[in-house]
């Protein structure tokens, strides 16, 4: 873990930004004590198709909605 001052930081960010994504991380100080880490953030991608098969779409899914299942969303049921 590396450790910069301020000053360090502004100066060569480009650098330390790919440090960071090499998955390294680094220590801002101001005189001499750590204000901030950075590190790399961890992706969390979906992932598409992993609920496959466990919800079947029902065939009236597009059909309007009873007046009874309306009214209870208007509230004036």
């Amino acid at each position: 873990m590396d450790q910069v001052t301020v000053r360090e930081a502004k100066t060569h960010l480009s650098r330390l930004l790919r440090e960071i994504v090499e998955g390294e991380e680094v220590v801002i100080t101001r005189s001499g004590r750590p204000v901030a880490r950075l590190v790399p953030i961890k992706e969390n991608r979906p992932v598409f198709g992993v609920d496959e098969g466990r919800f079947a779409v029902p065939d009236d899914f597009d059909e309007p909605l009873d007046e009874g299942v309306l009214r209870a969303f208007a509230g004036s049921d």
